[in-house]
């Protein structure tokens, strides 16, 4: 067997050895985290709903180290529940590049994807402050704390309706091609520039494909594990399963029922 050969499995076989205890350290931190935060107790509300710690300090806790522990425990979250729809997309440009002989494919790889993380931090950085500022309204307005489970609801109705759209299938299309069709792999020669513009290139792709689950996600529960579970289960579905808009389509269906069942709920309340 040539040389390169043994060296191109080798590298392969460390690609996903690393990712996959990326992966699993990545979970193990989210679950932690997510315990942490449920033995905190939620904040009673108008309306006949819970606030969680997520969005308010506890007691000793600055508002700067309550947004450090988010932007943490969101940088990890994200990592866990996009690293498996990521990984044949880094596997795609890691074969497009190693066809040049380029040197440092491992470094490469991993300045792809931090720049695709980079994306995902930018977006909790933009979250936290919008998410603090609204949980202090409605801790001060006990009228829009009533209208939360409803607006709850109306919120993943839309999102719901946002997997039927043209622009879905367009943004999922784009994520589930080539990169070389959608994606425009970097120019040659590969260097870290050009791997650090294809990184924050997928997490913006990503970031619009996303946009539905991702607005599930902050509404129905941030750091609840059985929302991330089931958010992360349909972007990994929706993006490997065989054709993919059908499936984003029966995800749309679930996310429109749950949206109805919201609203249902909250009228029944009010």
């Amino acid at each position: 067997m040539p040389a390169h050969s043994i060296e191109a499995r080798a590298s392969q076989r460390a690609f996903f050895g690393v990712s996959a205890l990326l992966f699993a350290v990545s979970t193990a931190v989210t679950i932690a985290g997510a315990a942490s935060m449920s033995a905190m107790g939620e904040m009673p509300m108008s309306g006949g709903w819970t606030m969680s710690a997520t969005w308010m300090p506890m007691c000793g806790q600055t508002w700067p180290g309550l947004a450090a522990s988010f932007l943490g425990m969101w940088v990890v979250m994200m990592v866990a529940m996009m690293l498996p729809s990521l990984i044949p997309m880094l596997r795609r440009y890691r074969e497009a590049v190693s066809r040049t002989g380029v040197t440092g494919l491992g470094w490469l790889t991993l300045v792809v994807g931090v720049g695709y993380f980079f994306v995902w931090t930018a977006f909790g950085i933009a979250v936290f402050p919008l998410g603090a500022a609204l949980a202090a309204l409605e801790m001060q307005q006990p009228t829009l704390a009533r209208a939360v489970p409803f607006a709850m609801g109306v919120i993943v109705l839309i999102a719901g309706a946002l997997q039927f759209t043209a622009w879905k299938a367009r943004r999922l299309a784009c994520c589930r091609a080539t990169p070389a069709r959608c994606l425009m792999l970097p120019a040659l020669p590969a260097d870290a520039a050009t791997a650090w513009h294809h990184g924050l290139r997928l997490g913006l792709h990503c970031s619009y494909c996303c946009a539905s689950l991702t607005t599930v996600l902050l509404v129905a529960g941030v750091m609840d594990l059985r929302v991330m579970a089931a958010v992360t289960a349909a972007i990994t579905v929706e993006r490997l399963a065989p054709r993919g808009e059908r499936v984003a389509r029966v995800i749309g269906v679930g996310i429109v029922g749950a949206g109805v069942l919201l609203i249902v709920r909250a009228v029944g309340l009010g």
